[in-house]
């Protein structure tokens, strides 16, 4: 007989529950644990950390990354550089805006309540600034 502390096995013991078991039950528990360090270590090694049963679209961005050449990957960073110093370019209050609206998500409702304008105002000052990003991006 063996004694185990549960609180080892169960996340949901917050203290020590000191427990004798069969001499089996210790080493199918000892075994589990060895098993579970393993696979988590082959995990990591094989750079497998995402799940392919779930469909929030993490896995397929994981594996488009290793499907690009490098030269795409290259052509998407210097793309991205551009568009950053497009958004740069632009005054702080469309750049702002631009910002908020398409790379944090938010709603232009959203924006004009956030900084109590009007939606129209905020409308504008998008399109102002996606035509602004635009014009610089060709002269680039």
């Amino acid at each position: 007989m063996k004694i185990i502390n549960l609180r080892d096995y169960y996340p949901f013991y917050t203290q020590d529950t000191l427990l004798e078991v069969s001499n089996e039950v210790a080493e199918a528990l000892a075994d589990a644990e060895r098993s579970e360090r393993n696979h988590i270590r082959r995990m990591f090694y094989n750079k497998a950390q995402y799940s392919l049963d779930v469909e929030d679209g993490i896995e397929r961005s994981a594996v488009e990354c290793h499907i690009l050449s490098p030269e795409a990957v290259l052509d998407l960073m210097e793309r991205h550089c551009r568009l950053c110093r497009a958004l740069n370019e632009l005054p702080e209050i469309q750049g702002r805006r631009v910002e908020a609206h398409y790379l944090l998500g938010k709603s232009v409702q959203e924006i004009a309540k956030e900084e109590g304008v009007s939606e129209i105002a905020v409308h504008k000052a998008i399109r102002k600034g996606l035509e602004a990003m635009k014009k610089f991006l060709k002269n680039m």
